[in-house]
């Protein structure tokens, strides 16, 4: 699968470049006793993680809301790149079966991790695909630059903890 040109009327970006190595960066969301300490940003908690890494492996999360609820998200990878990308997506199960799990209210998405070395460490890129402009919005009015950004922001602490 190569990576498709996003398009702005049905996908959301956010790019990085953190001072990290992408090795390290891949640890973080490869390894579920990483993924716990960044993947739901604050006060919210990731209390689960599952990962079978590879194509049609589970990658299971379950988030816990301040007020105590918990919410389970599972999703199926489809390409694993080593150090380089990752591409899971919400609307398969694990082994590619169609999902009919709902994750809140938030709308099926396509994730790509994109991770690049360049001089000052990594091109971090998340790209989220939805099915269309409708869905699009509806994650971008839920606060997916705030949220996916502040769990950036953690999976970098994370990752400078990792390397100390």
């Amino acid at each position: 699968m190569t990576r498709p040109q996003p398009d702005p009327r049905l996908d959301l970006v956010l790019e990085r470049t953190v001072d990290v190595q992408r090795e390290l960066v891949w640890a973080a969301w490869t390894t579920p006793e990483y993924v716990k300490q960044w993947f739901t940003p604050d006060p919210w908690k990731t209390v689960g993680c599952e990962i079978d890494l590879r194509p049609g492996g589970l990658f299971r999360t379950v988030m816990r809301s301040p007020e105590g609820q918990e919410f389970p998200n599972l999703c199926c990878y489809l390409e694993i790149v080593k150090h380089k990308k990752l591409v899971w997506t919400s609307a398969l199960a694990p082994g590619f079966r169609p999902s009919d799990q709902a994750f809140g209210d938030v709308p099926r998405i396509t994730a790509i991790i994109s991770l690049e070395t360049i001089a000052k460490g990594t091109k971090y890129t998340a790209t989220v695909l939805h099915k269309d402009e409708a869905d699009r919005k509806k994650h971008e009015d839920m606060g997916f630059h705030e949220g996916w950004g502040a769990a950036t922001e953690q999976l970098i602490a994370c990752v400078k903890k990792m390397r100390a």
